[in-house]
């Protein structure tokens, strides 16, 4: 159980990260385009009530709550490893998908086209499509910090490359959003000619918070009771990528301070 000094911290740190990203002069509201695949919420989960879960797409951390606010992250974009076939990778924050129908959330993502690497930022406001943001070029080793904002019955996703300084935002109604978790996820994205998961890339392993980034205020979120980092929260789930008992992605523990974590490719 997360100490009040830590919650009463995050409650202090975490104003900032949000006005300071949100208020980015570089952010852009321009060039985009439909993505080649979508992000949607946690499929066959499996919840071992001991703040572990596995799923079949999500592999991270997810903290539970009611109304929802906001929801910071950075990471540092992995390498992915490529040998044949298109394969994909993908690491982002945000808000819904673990216990509800939509997600609101924006990252980038590692994939594979056969041996070719592909780098990019995107967004999504699940069941809507996801979008490729053209104007930011991501490559290996770039520092990302994102937001995902709750205000006046929109929600609004920040993703700033640190490295280049370059930053982009997005609004939107979702209709039947709860804002009843967060979320800091890889995932192996959607969808297969069926409606499947497809496969995940070798991405080794992408680190997550301040402990790599040095990102202050990030790998944090405020609901109705809660402000801080990840292990403020009452409710965590540490959550597991796996297929037919097979172990695809696997996060670590996180930090004492509750804020950072690595996840790590075990299997495609």
């Amino acid at each position: 159980m997360p100490s009040k000094r830590l919650a009463a911290l995050g409650a202090l740190a975490i104003l900032p990260v949000f006005a300071q990203v949100q208020n980015s002069q570089n952010a852009q509201d321009t060039t985009e385009k439909i993505a080649r695949h979508q992000h949607g919420p946690i499929r066959d989960l499996k919840n071992h009530f001991d703040g572990t879960s596995t799923s079949s797409n999500w592999s991270g951390y997810a903290v539970l709550g009611s109304s929802f606010n906001a929801a910071a992250a950075s990471w540092i974009v992995p390498a992915s490893t490529c040998s044949s076939g298109n394969q994909y990778a993908s690491f982002w924050v945000g808000l819904d998908g673990y216990s509800s129908s939509t997600v609101e959330q924006t990252g980038t993502d590692s994939d594979c086209v056969g041996k070719n690497p592909s780098y990019y930022a995107w967004y999504e406001f699940y069941p809507h499509p996801s979008f490729e943001i053209t104007s930011l070029s991501i490559k290996p080793g770039d520092v990302m910090e994102a937001t995902v904002v709750y205000k006046g019955g929109a929600f609004t996703v920040t993703i700033v490359d640190k490295t280049t300084g370059k930053a982009f935002r997005k609004s939107s109604t979702v209709s039947g959003a709860k804002r009843s978790s967060a979320e800091w996820i890889a995932e192996a994205p959607c969808c297969t000619a069926g409606g499947g998961i497809l496969p995940l890339a070798d991405y080794g392993t992408v680190l997550f918070g301040l402990d790599s980034t040095g990102a202050t205020s990030t790998n944090f979120a405020f609901d109705s009771t809660t402000k801080g980092p990840i292990g403020a929260f009452p409710t965590i789930e540490q959550i597991t990528m796996a297929k037919s008992g097979v172990m695809e992605s696997v996060p670590s523990e996180l930090s004492n301070d509750g804020t950072s974590f690595s996840v790590t490719w075990f299997a495609q």
